[in-house]
């Protein structure tokens, strides 16, 4: 170990110890890279990790070390290809709700807080963590000075920090990616769906950030979203998202996460019209169904021609998630006037359908799906009969595997 390591886990970590760090922005690097570096020499344990944006985690990560997620986002991919990833299928409200409950239970979390005047919160994330660290053994948490304030995320003071370190580095960031025309064909689609007042949910890619960038022309948008980003500073401050007409939180953008830049990231810094709120709330039916004209924004992997959704897997293998697609979807056809999308392009990257007879793994149910989107248009399924949901989703498949799907849907129907 290296003399100048900012905390030594030798003695800290016992053999089976379950470690719980804090998720895609908000994870604590000082503190995971030292926990990495040292890893060979402590005793095996487990590690949950939910999306990666750093570089932390990688296949090369001591064979001591087994890793657990609810979902394979970002850099989580590396492991979830090397076999070194478990997946825990559950919605993200549940998971939340299982450290809540006692059901997961951590031995050691490790944490990145903000602090101002004295006060301490969670910042950029307020999930599981805060749940788990109420159980610990042993809490550690980096107290980084360029980690922004947020209300809603408070560190509670019940809750005992057992070990504190000064981070070495800013949190972890998250650039839009940049756009590109097929998500820009799939954002004039889906901004047709979105009526002045609308309250938005999204999340993280380049297809959200296409459609939220194709919605200047709104006016008076609300966010209660599990996410985040730095669009929703430009839609703020071009006057777009107002949060005015909501019935719940009025002038208050609400959301779980944080996840971009430095730019959003001093946006919302002691922002009292900013709430960084719990998974229970964010994501809970009974709070979801009394927001108004809430629209859900999700992507998927497949989508089948009974309007079955696939965010998770492709060919046997996990490279996606549950995440809190399905919490959503439900909370918007729950919403007065909500609506719930599920935007995807027509073709993967080796041109192969994202338009199929049938999905191999089902995230969000027939029962749920309202509209699907692609660049080629939308397919309104709500109410529909199978015959008619079928005959809508190939009008919006990529041209040259319509008449297949054509063909197999009249196979099947033999």
């Amino acid at each position: 170990m290296s003399e100048d390591a900012p905390i030594d886990f030798s003695g800290l970590i016992r053999e089976g110890d379950l470690v719980v760090c804090g998720q895609a922005t908000a994870e604590p690097v000082t503190l995971t890279e030292a926990l990495m570096a040292q890893a060979a020499q402590l005793p095996p344990f487990r590690m949950i990790v939910g999306p990666v944006f750093s570089e932390t985690f990688s296949a090369a990560s001591a064979a001591n070390v087994s890793f657990l997620s609810y979902g394979v986002i970002g850099n989580a991919r590396r492991l979830a290809k090397a076999g070194r990833l478990e997946m825990i299928p559950s919605n993200y409200s549940a998971f939340c709700a299982d450290f809540a409950a006692g059901r997961h239970s951590a031995d050691v979390v490790l944490v990145q807080l903000a602090e101002a005047r004295g006060r301490l919160s969670a910042s950029l994330s307020n999930d599981y963590v805060i749940d788990a660290a109420r159980r610990a053994r042993l809490v550690v948490a980096e107290i980084n000075p360029d980690a922004p304030f947020t209300f809603g995320a408070e560190w509670p003071e019940d809750v005992p920090i057992h070990v504190r370190v000064l981070a070495r580095r800013p949190p972890v960031e998250l650039a839009s990616p940049p756009l590109d025309d097929v998500s820009r064909r799939i954002a004039a689609h889906a901004a047709g769906l979105i009526a002045d007042g609308s309250t938005l949910q999204f999340g993280v890619g380049r297809i959200p950030d296409a459609i939220l960038s194709s919605l200047s022309h709104v006016r008076n948008l609300g966010i209660h979203s599990g996410l985040i980003n730095d669009a929703v500073v430009e839609l703020i401050e071009r006057g777009a998202v107002t949060n005015a007409e909501k019935e719940i939180d009025a002038g208050i953008t609400i959301t779980n996460q944080v996840i971009g830049t430095q730019r959003l990231y001093r946006f919302v810094h002691e922002n009292k019209a900013v709430a960084v709120r719990p998974t229970s709330y964010t994501h809970g039916q009974g709070v979801l169904a009394r927001v108004n004209r809430l629209v859900a924004i999700n992507s998927a992997l497949q989508v089948g021609l009974d309007g079955s959704v696939n965010s998770e897997t492709l060919n046997g293998v996990t490279i996606g998630a549950i995440g809190g697609q399905l919490d959503f979807v439900r909370g918007a056809n729950a919403s007065r006037g909500g609506r719930a999308i599920i935007a995807l392009p027509a073709t993967a990257s080796d041109r192969t359908s994202r338009i199929v007879t049938h999905v191999e793994t089902v995230t969000t149910p027939r029962a749920d799906v309202d509209a699907i989107v692609t660049e080629w248009g939308i397919a309104e399924l709500r109410g529909c009969g199978l015959a008619e949901r079928a005959r809508r989703l190939i009008a919006i498949a990529a041209p040259e595997h319509r008449d297949a799907l054509s063909a197999q849907l009249r196979r099947s129907a033999r």
